[in-house]
């Protein structure tokens, strides 16, 4: 080790290149498509065509009889594997909303699976599925979340409704709130059902030792740790007889990596056939079959006195979860709830969410889950107390804003468990930060001269406040070997998000040590016994802290050992609040008039982190959610006819934004507010480029149709602003 003055050398804080890059710039990535193993069997799910009916009958004989075919399993099968479990939320009553592994009686939604083929190739996979016949008795599909509940399915027990849950925020006195307020605004909004669309489909490799009696499946991403423990109790397994590996992973975004029910019948399947069952998912059925998001309707009331301070908040939220609860539970829905204020007083605020289930592709999270949508709402409800009240929108929201004084700033309610408290912020300093960023005055008077010329353009801000580094703890083990070689082992997932670079940097400065010499292991079970994972934005926060914590007790073991002495020191970091990083989107657009298109010419993004440990990431990180974003509030959506038939199952039908409707995203990234939560001080950088985007480019669309209000609902097709027109 080098007795260099540890100030010397400083890795955090600094763009360092990512050390994940060389092997996938050389063509070297495995993922999960990429392995094989010998005598493996390829698996094939047979979905449903009926979005809502009773299972009459399924024929799989001529299925079985294909060539290459080794099984075919129905139902009657797996009836010993119980329903997937719900992650993370722990609201009671939602049992029996879970999915089994196989359509049981009914089915819910098209592309629910209903059986699986087993055979030696890919191909004779695939026309064997085409040979199952599946007689279903239709019944009229639920499609609309705004109608009466009705029962979940025909002969479901009594009671059972398809409003799943009901979510309640709530704080100070809203009656007081409306009765004193001089102005009452009210507004509905919607935001379109749409998800994530990784570069890599789903997939896994599952293989089973039955002499050592270890199963292990490849193919993990996002909670590995967690996806063993419940495929152990699935398959009445001890949890130290299932290994989960990750490789390298195209893209998560919140959808990626939960536990789906082909993961647990390619686990299945490898133990009892005692051969490897390889698993790939196509775009089609990723399209039907991998969890939607979005999907809300807002009804919100806001109390405002004559100033323009909001003095209350009533928000009537109506979730559509889809077919089933899968393993989010009703994490979307209590995060829209808990997260809707933003940066903004709102001294007494009353939010419901229906969870209303449909038949449609069960949904979960999403980039942002839950505050995308309410951003969207809040800051639409924003501007047209602005509108009403004749005050600019951005003097407005300085009124509503909470002060840097008044950190830590508690809201009286939970999110995931925990207590919303803002731990750091300066809301209005950042606004002043962009608005000299964007010569905020001249760019106003640009843009007013070239409508005044005939154009339709126009700049929209929006203020989102995020929410990160969820607990309760994270673990880390970091060890060097007598050649000096360096090793962090993390329960952490990457989803190509940089882990492992962000990882080295913290461990390279406690220990005064090049990056070089640094090895960053993640994503297996095998490799260390406790891990959260990667969502929510936690992992530099959680994972973060606790490589900070191990290396540093590896310093003082080095100090104290002979040179050359192998050693390892272990760290935990525990938290029991998230923090929550801020930032604000603006976006300039050109509408044109006679098609109906919309053109982004500039986007910028501004976000507090607190400490950016590698701001080339943070800014990357920043740029993808905002084209993500921008992709929710103009071309993705996912559409279904009355019969329940989903509209939207390739690329052709399902619009993603490319290079030509995106600009180069401009960040803003600011360091103002240290979390005093960790060492660190970071605060999440995940998602807040997709957080507001959907909130400033209907604000733009707005001020370029001189009509404030006007856009309510996204996505805004072109269809959908020529009828504002």
């Amino acid at each position: 080790m080098s007795d260099q003055d540890p100030r010397t050398v400083r890795h955090v804080g600094t763009s360092h290149r990512r050390i994940e890059d060389p092997l996938l710039l050389s063509g070297q990535g495995q993922f999960v498509s990429d392995l094989d193993a010998p005598g493996e069997l390829h698996m094939r799910v047979v979905r449903s065509t009926v979005a809502s009916g009773r299972i009459v009958s399924i024929d799989t004989r001529a299925a079985a009889a294909a060539p290459g075919v080794v099984a075919v399993w129905t139902a009657a099968d797996v009836a010993d594997v119980p329903p997937i479990d719900v992650r993370l939320t722990a609201v009671p009553g939602l049992e029996p909303y879970r999915q089994w592994v196989l359509a049981r009686g009914h089915v819910r939604y098209v592309g629910e699976p209903i059986a699986v083929i087993f055979a030696e190739s890919i191909y004779a996979a695939e026309d064997a599925a085409d040979r199952v016949r599946c007689d279903i008795d239709p019944v009229a599909p639920c499609l609309d979340p705004l109608a009466a509940p009705s029962e979940f399915f025909p002969a479901a027990p009594t009671g059972l409704l398809s409003e799943a849950a009901l979510i309640e925020k709530a704080t100070g006195d809203i009656a007081a709130a409306f009765g004193a307020a001089a102005h009452v605004i009210e507004l509905e909004v919607r935001v379109g059902r749409h998800s994530g669309s990784p570069l890599e489909p789903r997939g896994a490799l599952a293989r089973f030792d039955p002499v050592r009696c270890v199963l292990t499946m490849q193919g993990a991403a996002k909670v590995p740790h967690y996806n063993r423990d419940q495929i152990a109790r699935m398959l009445d397994m001890p949890g130290d007889s299932v290994h989960l590996e990750q490789g390298h992973v195209g893209g998560g975004f919140g959808i990626r990596g939960e536990l789906y029910p082909e993961d647990v019948l390619a686990c299945q399947a490898a133990m009892r056939l005692r051969r490897p069952v390889k698993w790939i998912e196509d775009r089609h059925e990723h399209l039907v079959a991998a969890n939607h998001s979005r999907d809300q309707v807002h009804r919100l009331r806001a109390a405002v006195d004559a100033r323009g301070f909001l003095l209350g908040l009533e928000d009537e939220i109506f979730v559509d979860q889809g077919a089933y609860i899968r393993t989010h539970g009703v994490t979307v829905a209590d995060l829209t709830a808990a997260m809707l204020p933003g940066p903004y007083q709102i001294p007494a605020l009353r939010a419901r969410v229906h969870v209303r289930l449909t038949n449609k592709t069960p949904a979960g999270t999403y980039r942002a889950p839950g505050r995308y949508e309410g951003t969207f709402a809040r800051e639409r409800l924003l501007d047209a107390i602005a509108a009403s009240l004749q005050i600019d929108p951005i003097e407005l929201r300085r009124i509503n804003l909470i002060p840097a004084s008044s950190m830590p700033f508690t809201r009286g309610y939970t999110a995931l468990g925990t207590p919303v408290v803002y731990d750091s912020g300066d809301y209005a300093g950042l606004l002043d930060r962009l608005q000299r960023y964007l010569d905020y005055p001249h760019l106003q008077t640009v843009l007013a001269e070239r409508r005044a010329a005939g154009e339709s353009v126009g700049l929209g801000l929006a203020f989102f406040v995020e929410k990160s580094g969820l607990g309760p703890a994270d673990k880390a083990v970091v060890s060097i070997d007598a050649q000096g070689q360096i090793e962090v082992v993390t329960g952490a997932a990457s989803l190509g998000q940089g882990i492992e670079t962000v990882m080295a940097q913290i461990c390279a400065d406690a220990l005064n040590q090049p990056i070089e010499r640094i090895r960053v292991v993640h994503g297996r079970t095998d490799r260390i016994d406790y891990g959260m994972g990667a969502f929510a934005s936690r992992v530099t926060v959680m994972t973060g802290s606790a490589v900070l914590v191990a290396a540093q007790v590896l310093r003082e073991k080095i100090a104290a050992a002979p040179v050359g002495t192998a050693l390892s020191a272990e760290g935990w970091f525990r938290s029991d609040h998230m923090n929550y990083p801020y930032g604000i989107h603006a976006a300039i657009v050109r509408l044109d008039r006679e098609c109906g298109a919309i053109a982004i010419e500039r986007y910028v993004v501004a976000c507090d982190v607190g400490c950016a440990i590698n701001p080339m990431l943070v800014a990357g990180q920043l740029a993808g959610g905002a084209v993500q974003g921008i992709g929710g509030a103009l071309f993705e959506e996912f559409v279904y006819d009355a019969h329940g038939q989903p509209l939207a199952t390739t690329f052709a039908d399902y619009l993603m934004p490319t290079a030509c409707e995106v600009p180069t995203i401009e960040t803003l990234i600011a360091e103002d507010a240290p979390s005093p939560l960790n060492p660190l001080g970071v605060k999440g950088a995940g998602e807040g480029g997709i957080n507001a985007a959907g909130a400033a480019i209907a604000a733009a669309v707005d001020a370029a149709l001189g009509r404030p209000g006007a856009v309510t609902r996204l996505p805004l097709t072109p269809p959908r602003l020529l009828r504002i027109y």
